[in-house]
């Protein structure tokens, strides 16, 4: 059977969102126990279109080694060498396009070796730089296709979202192809950013584990808060539900970033990414990132305190280690691992609270960071004003309740999967 070509006012006409697939489903399983077909991308689909929705456009692609085929090819490598398609830029985010650079930075300007097409870096740029690099690239339309983590703070979806801010700038089209939220997609979760503590962790007022894929987002960010528009259309995936986590979802893990290893590793990082926020050490230059947190000084007591709170889904266990780079390099800290037993009951942003609120109990040591980074990750002051003042964990996670039940009823508008 052959791929339906689907046009592009057809595709306006449905909201921007590719949402009729044009690849064939695979029957349902006679036996229920069988293993589910695996989630297509919308890389996936798009490809398997003939990339109808890219006909007579010059495109640029902003992505990362997480833009990958199912037999793990790079799009941008498939892109170029398919005559279907006039792939003539690349866009590189935070860590770059081949992601060789640490947190903080960037590959900047170079041309590929692999393609000879030239790349272009995005890392702090948004506003008119940003649309500039997007004219002077010549193309027509920008896609993007890049593996999120599920957090505010993870810097992949402002790119996205300066990008469309860009894309309008500059009159492009904005074309999404979707990709699964790798710690599932079923609730919101903790603070909503307070626009005065807008950065490039957190844009916009939304929760800090929003739930969301990124097209969905794209949604979100195009109706509520892009000043104007931008014309935006999303591939949607077949195959995935909210409630999948991404070994659900047959497809291979490629790192986002250096120190996100493993889909493990993200489903802690709404949670223990606070740390950065702090003089412990969130557990870089180790091999358990955001697993393992310490501290010159910290003892078994912080496990301790944190096993009495009785978190859902998750123990603590006393650890030692000694970072390799970052805070702490070469010296052994003691501290906690994080050890998740049941991630359909565990709630990482609860845990990071309960976690910060022990750590400063038990250890006279703690700090915070003494740039407030925490109030930048929280989106707000009120996190660490309440942890200061002796507040519990309720207390704390108590004080977003309202927020947060006012942007999940934002965020319901513009889900794509049940």
């Amino acid at each position: 059977m052959r791929p339906r070509k689907l046009s592009r006012r057809s595709l306006l006409a449905t909201g921007g969102a590719l949402a009729v697939t044009a690849v064939p489903a695979a029957p349902a399983a006679a036996d229920p126990g069988r293993a589910r077909a695996r989630v297509r991308t919308g890389f996936e689909r798009l490809a398997a279109d003939g990339y109808a929705l890219l006909a007579g456009e010059r495109v640029g692609v902003v992505t990362n080694p997480t833009g990958i085929t199912p037999d793990a090819r790079h799009l941008v490598d498939v892109m170029h060498a398919d005559e279907r398609v006039d792939l003539v830029a690349v866009f590189g985010p935070e860590h770059g396009f081949r992601g060789t650079a640490q947190a903080g930075g960037s590959e900047g300007r170079y041309d590929d070796p692999a393609t000879g097409l030239p790349v272009y870096d995005t890392y702090l740029k948004s506003g008119q730089p940003l649309a500039d690099v997007f004219t002077a690239s010549g193309v027509d339309t920008v896609v993007f296709d890049v593996q999120d983590a599920g957090a505010r703070f993870y810097t992949y979806i402002w790119t996205l979202y300066d990008c469309m801010v860009a894309a309008e700038l500059a009159g492009k089209r904005f074309v999404v192809l979707d990709r699964p939220n790798p710690v599932s997609g079923r609730a919101a979760l903790g603070p909503v950013l307070d626009r005065a503590f807008a950065t490039f962790v957190g844009r916009e007022p939304i929760a800090q584990a929003h739930g969301m894929t990124v097209a969905e987002l794209a949604l979100l960010f195009n109706a509520e808060f892009l000043a104007r528009p931008v014309e935006l259309e999303t591939v949607r995936m077949t195959g995935w539900r909210r409630a999948d986590f991404f070994d659900a979802t047959g497809l291979p893990w490629v790192p986002p970033s250096p120190n996100m290893p493993t889909p493990e590793t993200a489903l802690v990082y709404s949670g223990t990414c606070l740390f950065e926020g702090t003089n412990l050490s969130e557990g870089r230059g180790t091999t358990r990132p955001f697993e393992l947190l310490g501290a010159e000084g910290v003892d078994r007591r912080w496990a301790e305190a944190a096993n009495a709170l009785e978190l859902p889904g998750v123990r603590f266990r006393e650890a030692y280690f000694a970072p390799t780079f970052s805070k702490f390099q070469g010296r052994t800290v003691g501290g906690v691992q994080l050890h998740v037993h049941d991630r359909e009951a565990f709630d990482p942003v609860r845990t990071g609270i309960g976690l910060l609120v022990t750590a400063r109990r038990s250890w006279s040591g703690f700090a915070w960071r003494a740039d407030r980074w925490i109030d930048k990750l929280t989106g707000s002051a009120r996190v660490r004003t309440l942890i200061d003042a002796g507040a519990d964990t309720d207390e704390v996670t108590g004080a977003w309740a309202a927020d947060l039940a006012a942007f999940r009823a934002v965020r319901r508008e513009h889900l794509l999967y049940r």
